[in-house]
């Protein structure tokens, strides 16, 4: 798929200011600050209920928040104009079981007045050609994140948010929607967030934010992290940064250990 026309209107796609949201009496996300490169592949990682699904949703919009700004590509989160320039998926898969891969792109790329040939180039992207005509009710589990993948992509995005897209796949398909997903960003100039609380695949971002209790403990390349950790993988790192958290007292009295000062560069680990 070609690179969108429009461009961000700075050097980060996504910027989230002092983000509140509660829920259940809870503050899920107490405080949250980030922002998010644009043309890169940025993970959020971080164990479940750390607050990761809730980030993504407010960064699309679909979240209600109790306070702060979350701005996509110039332009609050959620707006009108964003509905084509920016693609969601879902931990479970977001199409119609009943339709086949074909007809369920062919109803989101009219949804999104998307261009005549943005079906087969969503198809092509993905590799499901083999699959375009068949049920959704009868594709394999990683078959059906793919075409929950190609349903994002019909749009032509220019930014991804993509939640888990990869747990419970086998080793090759996840190592193939990797590869896909930094083509996008590298080759396509798309922005992706992608979360995951599978922690060796930091080493395929850019970028890695760690979410723990809505709090974010990094914000730095993997190179960055390991050095600052002593760690040998993230998720040692994690784990390391967790107990400093725990040893440092409540999140404001410590020292955030923000984003280094290469925040747009993109020379993140392979």
């Amino acid at each position: 798929m070609r690179k969108s026309a429009a461009e961000p209107l700075s050097a980060d796609a996504i910027v989230v200011e002092h983000l509140v949201v509660r829920r259940g009496g809870r503050d899920v996300l107490p405080d949250l600050s980030v922002t998010v490169p644009a043309g890169q592949v940025v993970g959020l990682l971080g164990p479940s209920g750390g607050g990761k699904s809730t980030l993504m949703r407010a960064i699309v919009g679909v979240q209600q928040v109790e306070s702060g700004e979350v701005t996509v590509l110039g332009l609050p989160a959620g707006h009108p104009d964003l509905r084509r320039r920016i693609g969601y998926v879902t931990q479970s898969p977001s199409i119609y079981a009943d339709l086949s891969v074909r007809h369920n792109l062919t109803y989101f790329a009219q949804v999104l007045g998307a261009r005549a040939d943005a079906v087969d180039r969503a198809i092509a992207a993905v590799d499901l050609e083999s699959h375009a005509d068949a049920s959704v009710s009868i594709l394999s589990g990683g078959q059906r994140s793919r075409a929950s993948l190609a349903a994002a992509l019909v749009g032509d995005p220019e930014v991804l948010v993509l939640d888990e897209p990869t747990v419970g796949l086998d080793p090759v398909l996840r190592r193939d929607l990797w590869d896909l997903f930094r083509r996008l960003a590298h080759d396509e100039g798309r922005t992706l967030l992608v979360s995951s609380h599978v922690m060796d695949e930091a080493t395929r971002c850019d970028r890695l934010l760690l979410l723990r209790e809505g709090e974010v403990l990094s914000d730095s390349t993997l190179a960055d992290l390991l050095a600052r950790t002593g760690a040998t993988d993230a998720e040692e790192a994690f784990l390391r940064l967790v107990d400093r958290a725990a040893d440092s007292g409540p999140p404001d009295a410590r020292p955030s250990d923000a984003r280094p000062s290469d925040a747009t560069s993109k020379g993140g680990p392979a």
